[in-house]
Parts: structure tokens; C-alpha cells; sequence
């Protein structure tokens, strides 16, 4: 009798077992990670009170321990940017944004610099202890970004083809930003950085992978990325062009194959680098379309071979007498080689200097003053600017359709019903879709990236390592187009206060106020657009005023601490204003490394 109830006692226990497994909720990839994330992040917040804070308010602070503590808070981060980054990047702007303030395009709204890179500012190279308050501040902000991290990840649900997104986006960071010292460039700890961040993904990812070739293939390919860059630690002589051919790019491309592997979905965003891309160097990385005013605004072979024919013609310009390509000249990589081209009906120069229209389709933000966010915008200004083609786009359109070939390629390239008129707008698209295939990513670096080893010679493999280290040229033109658009999502456009000089002897400022005749913000005064280094052998000469006529010049500029360095006073520079140190030998190898960016 006995044997019979502890038979069915156990298969109660048996049958309750299971209805309360069939009951409980099954532990996907997904909310695995969440649960991680939200520890790591609690591992960020306590080590930032318990031990940062308690450091930064003793009364009598020591320097080598804050240091020490700031580094651990760094890599306690780097474990949790993936996410932050890609999931919550307004709460990041105030964790680890950049030391300058930030504005925010179209509403002028000013974000006032926070976080990890200005405490660094606080703490290195030496300690200021007159800054103890404010770096009692930072870290207690610090803490509250936490919090925020806390309430976002307990409380959404992360998708599976978001974290491959997020993970892919974290390598193209590190490659384009994080070996290139972009947000610690006193401390320089960027590959001990990279590695934490690379580990971290390592265990993203391994909630994924199996037992078959490919995902062993995948780890062993981070393992081996991560113990490189543990063992190379040194930034000046760190070999970044070794790293991602080796490492950096097989690693994108084995995490877009797990992901089709896997068949995850793919929640589609419209941006400019694909993400169908499998390294930043793909052929058809980049959509040129990204940027365009709406679908119906897309390029198609009808619009670009009407917007060449447009850019040669007079016809929109108030006198007939300018085209487009009067200052834009195809045989001279789209510029004019002139320090500046006058305003239309006379000798007086123009206000600025003429830049390229090669790549101009991949950045957000147009002019050296970012004033325009689409190409579209850059046609109407020009056209209408009383100095550049004193026209006007309605006088231009009225033209064009009394034109019989123009109105029948106008009806080719916009189909519409019972057309009467050509609209401004067909004009201006028409002009931005014909600047949008001057895209020309193509050069022997790109064939270099691709896989042709023999595409750049060692001098030029030397220049792109010191361009993306030593000479600090990587932290603001951004590989892989090596202007200001920041990557990985390249949706903002850089601009900095470099310094440039009225002339190549007069150690005075230009007077050229850049952005800040657009935006009345003391931080935006002399500031320009980071504009591309690709082609720029072809395009002098130099800078926004087109103060100086070789690269030499250029580099020597650079070399010296920008305005600072030649002696101007200037308080809001945004350039580093200490000496770069590089020799002359560097120097020719920088600017041999910035030919082989020249367009095939």
C-alpha cells in the first residue's frame, strides 16, 4: 500500500513538474542578452558610486588612482556600447559623446558636452583639481545614464535581426573609430578598448552559434582579432590597414553570413552604408539614394543623364552666361583649381573656395557651412545665390519648358498625367540624381580593402596607418569616405574650428564665420564642414578660402596645431593645438596614402 501512494505521489510531482515547465517562459537569445546587458550595467553603475565617486570627492584625491578608476569605467562601458550606441544613442550622446557641444540640425537645439570624454579631459594628462565639482558632476551623470540604460533595456524587446544590426555596427565603430583613438585621444588606450568591445560581442554572439564550421569559424576569427590587438597595443605604431584586411573585414562578413545562415529577419532601414554590406569596403556599400527629399525623388538612369545635361547648360543661371560645370569642371575632379571663381558677371571672387562634387551624394549636409541637408536644397541655393547664378529655379523651369528637347526628357525621366509645366522640384532632382552618380568609390585603397594586396605600395600602407593614428587626421575624415560624415550610421556631418588663416603668412583667422552665420552658437564661430581627403590631390587648392596650394602646405598646417599652433588666438579650436611631431618622411607618406584615395 505504501509502495502504491509513493508511486503516486512521485507522478503528481512528475505531471506538476511539467505543466509548470510547459508553463514557464522559454529563454530565447534575445531576452538572454537583455538579462546580460541589464547586469553589465549595473556593474557600470555600482563601480561608478561605490568606488569612482567615493575616489573623485576624498579630500585629498590621488591622481594615479582616479586615472585607474576612469579606464575600468571606460572598459566597463566598451562591454555595453554595441547596444547603447545602436538601442538608446541619445542617452549615449550624455555617456560617452564627444567634448564639444553638439547641435542638433533643423531645430538648433544645443547639447552641452557630458560624459566619459570630458572627465577624461578632467583627469589626463594630468589631474586638475579645480575641476573636482565638475567631475563629481560627470560621474553622478553618469550614473543617471545608467539608470536610463536600466528603464530602456528592462523594458522593451529586442529582435534578433536588430542585435545582428547592432553587432555588424559595432565592428565597422571599431574599425572606423575605435583603432583610430576617436573618443580617448589622451588616454590612448583604443585596442585594450576595442578588445573589451570585441569580447563583448563574442558572448552576443555566441548565443547564436553551434557546433558547425561556420560559427566556430566566426569566434576563432574574434579570438584571434581580440588577442592581436590585447598583444599591439601601441597607437602610433599600430597596424590599422593589417587589422581590418585580416581581421576586422572577415569578421563583418562571417557575421552576415551566421545571419543568413540563420535565416533572421531583416528589419530594413533606409541608410547610407546597406545593411546588406559585409564590410565597409563592398562595392555597392553605400546607397546613393539614401539622402533623397522621398522615394519619389530616387535616382534612375532617365533623371541622371537629364541632370548632366542640365549641369552644362547656362540656361539656369539669370544671364545665361554660368553653368554648373563653369566652377565644377568634370577634368578637374569636379572643382576649378582656383583659390576662388568670381561672382557671376565680374572679377570679384566668391566667398569660397569651389569643392568637388565627387561622393558629394554621401554626405547629409551640403556647403562648407552644412546649410543645405539634401542635394536638392544645394541646387535651388546656388541657382538662386545672387553671386554664384543670380537666377531663379521658377524663371529655370519656365525656360525648360518651352525647351521641345527639354520637355520631352522632362517627360521621360517625371511621367505625369497631363503635364503643363515642369515643377522646380524635377529640376532640382534632376541636378541631385546627376551628382548622386559622380559617386566614385573606387581608388586603389578601396582595391587594397577588397583584397588586392598589391593595389597601395608600403609607403602609402604607412601613410593610411599614421593618417588613422600618430596624425590623428582618422578622428574627424572618417574612413571608409574620409570626410565628416560619422560613422557607422553616417546620418551627421562634422564640422570643426581648425583655424584656417586669411592667407599661407598672416597669422591672423580668416574672417569667414563658417557655420555660425547659419547658427548663432559661440561654438559654431569659424567652424566648416570636414570635407572629403578622397581626390584631394586633384582638387587643390586647400581649405575653405583656398589658403594653401599643395598638400605639403596642408600638412604642415596640421602639423603645427592648426591656428593655435601658427600663434592665433582662437578659443573655441576644436583641432588638437598640440604639435603632431611627424617628420618629414611621415608627412610624404601621408600624403602618398591620400593620392591613392584618387578616383579611377
Amino acid at each position: 500500500m505504501k509502495k502504491v501512494v509513493l508511486i503516486g505521489i512521485m507522478l503528481v510531482v512528475v505531471v506538476s513538474y511539467a505543466l509548470l515547465s510547459s508553463g514557464e517562459e522559454k529563454v530565447t537569445p534575445t531576452k538572454a542578452i537583455a538579462r546580460v546587458l541589464l547586469t553589465q550595467i549595473d556593474d557600470l553603475s555600482f563601480f561608478l558610486k561605490d568606488q569612482f565617486q567615493t575616489a573623485a570627492e576624498s579630500n585629498s584625491p590621488n591622481e594615479k588612482e582616479l586615472q585607474q578608476l576612469f579606464l575600468q569605467a571606460r572598459l566597463r562601458y566598451k562591454k555595453i556600447e554595441w547596444a547603447a550606441e545602436y538601442f538608446d544613442a541619445a542617452t549615449t550622446r550624455s555617456v560617452n559623446g564627444p567634448p564639444v557641444p553638439e547641435v542638433e540640425m533643423g531645430s538648433g537645439q544645443v547639447f552641452e558636452p557630458a560624459g566619459l570624454q570630458i572627465i577624461e579631459g578632467y583627469l589626463f594628462p594630468r589631474y586638475d583639481a579645480t575641476k573636482q565639482k565638475e567631475l563629481v558632476k560627470q560621474i553622478k551623470m553618469l550614473q543617471y545614464g545608467c539608470n536610463k540604460y536600466k528603464t530602456y533595456f528592462g523594458n522593451i524587446d529586442i529582435l534578433d535581426g536588430q542585435v545582428f544590426d547592432a553587432v555588424r555596427l559595432e565592428v565597422f565603430r571599431i574599425l572606423t573609430l575605435g583603432i583610430a583613438g576617436f573618443d580617448d585621444p589622451l588616454t590612448q588606450k583604443s585596442m585594450t578598448e576595442s578588445a573589451v568591445s570585441l569580447e563583448s560581442l563574442k558572448s552576443v554572439l555566441k548565443y547564436y552559434t553551434g557546433n558547425d564550421e561556420a560559427s566556430k569559424k566566426l569566434i576563432s576569427q574574434i579570438s584571434a582579432a581580440t588577442v592581436y590587438l590585447q598583444t599591439h597595443t601601441g597607437f602610433d605604431n599600430f597596424n590599422r590597414a593589417e587589422f581590418i584586411t585580416r581581421y576586422g573585414n572577415p569578421i563583418s562578413r562571417s557575421i552576415s553570413d551566421l545571419e543568413q545562415h540563420l535565416k533572421i529577419h531583416v528589419i530594413r532601414y533606409n541608410r547610407l552604408l546597406r545593411q546588406d554590406a559585409k564590410t565597409l569596403f563592398d562595392p555597392n556599400a553605400f546607397d546613393v539614394n539614401a539622402y533623397v527629399p522621398n522615394a519619389d525623388a530616387v535616382s534612375t538612369p532617365q533623371k541622371v543623364m537629364l541632370g548632366k545635361m542640365l549641369f552644362s547648360d547656362p540656361i539656369l543661371s539669370g544671364t545665361k552666361t554660368r553653368s554648373c560645370r563653369s566652377c565644377h569642371q568634370p577634368e578637374k575632379a569636379f572643382a576649378d583649381g582656383l583659390i576662388k571663381n568670381t561672382v557671376i558677371g565680374t572679377k570679384q571672387p566668391l566667398k569660397r573656395n569651389t569643392p568637388t562634387l565627387l561622393n558629394a551624394g554621401l554626405q547629409p549636409s551640403q556647403f562648407y557651412d552644412l546649410r543645405a541637408t539634401r542635394l536638392e536644397d544645394q541646387v535651388s541655393n546656388v541657382v538662386q545665390n545672387p553671386d554664384e547664378m543670380h537666377g531663379s529655379m521658377a524663371t529655370a523651369a519656365e525656360r525648360l519648358w518651352q525647351n521641345k528637347i527639354y520637355r520631352q526628357l522632362f517627360v521621360k525621366a517625371y511621367p505625369v498625367e497631363k503635364r503643363a509645366a515642369i515643377d522646380t522640384l524635377e529640376v532640382m532632382n534632376a541636378l541631385g540624381s546627376y551628382v548622386r552618380s559622380l559617386t566614385a568609390l573606387n581608388s586603389r585603397f578601396d582595391a587594397y580593402m577588397r583584397g588586392d594586396s598589391k593595389a597601395m605600395n608600403k609607403d602609402e600602407l604607412h601613410g593610411f596607418n599614421l593618417f588613422m593614428g600618430k596624425a590623428k587626421c582618422g578622428t574627424c575624415h572618417y574612413m571608409p569616405l574620409f570626410n565628416g560624415n560619422l560613422p557607422p550610421r553616417f546620418i551627421k556631418m562634422e564640422s570643426e574650428v581648425i583655424g584656417v588663416p586669411q592667407s599661407a603668412t598672416a597669422h591672423v583667422i580668416d574672417d569667414d564665420l563658417g557655420r555660425f552665420n547659419i547658427i548663432q552658437t559661440p561654438s559654431f564661430k569659424h567652424a566648416f564642414k570636414v570635407t572629403t581627403v578622397r581626390n584631394a590631390s586633384r582638387t587643390a587648392p586647400y581649405m575653405h578660402n583656398g589658403v594653401f596650394k599643395t598638400l605639403d602646405e596642408v600638412m604642415d598646417f596640421y602639423n603645427k596645431g592648426g591656428g593655435t599652433g601658427l600663434g592665433i588666438k582662437i578659443d573655441n579650436q576644436t583641432l588638437p593645438f598640440d604639435k603632431l611631431n611627424l617628420s618629414a618622411k611621415e608627412s610624404k607618406d601621408i600624403i602618398a596614402f591620400i593620392k591613392s584615395l584618387d578616383s579611377r
